[in-house]
């Protein structure tokens, strides 16, 4: 689903509300994830049963294998941004429960 749609969705549902209001709203909750993942913090939407956003920190590899080349290589250590969906979710999609 892309921005523009979730917007129009949320019109649907609160006519009264403008899309500019719509907009901004869906910006400062997106910065306010980046920010908090920036500095290493853990969102959990608890309410309505989402999930939770961490970092993930993936360490450096000395060992590593180019597979095309063989060639060993070094891999810097890295942080991924994951997602663990709440189990209430999951068994939405699952159609369970």
């Amino acid at each position: 689903m892309s921005k523009s749609e979730l917007i129009k969705q949320i019109q649907v549902k609160h006519p009264k509300l403008k899309k500019t209001i719509i907009n901004l709203i869906i910006d400062q909750f997106t910065e306010t994830l980046k920010k908090s993942l920036l500095s290493d913090k853990k969102i959990e939407i608890r309410q309505p049963a989402f999930g939770t956003f961490f970092i993930k920190k993936k360490e450096e590899n000395n060992n590593a294998i180019n597979p095309r080349t063989g060639e060993k290589i070094f891999v810097e250590a890295k942080k991924r941004v994951r997602f663990r969906s709440s189990k209430k979710l999951i068994d939405k999609i699952n159609g369970t429960k």
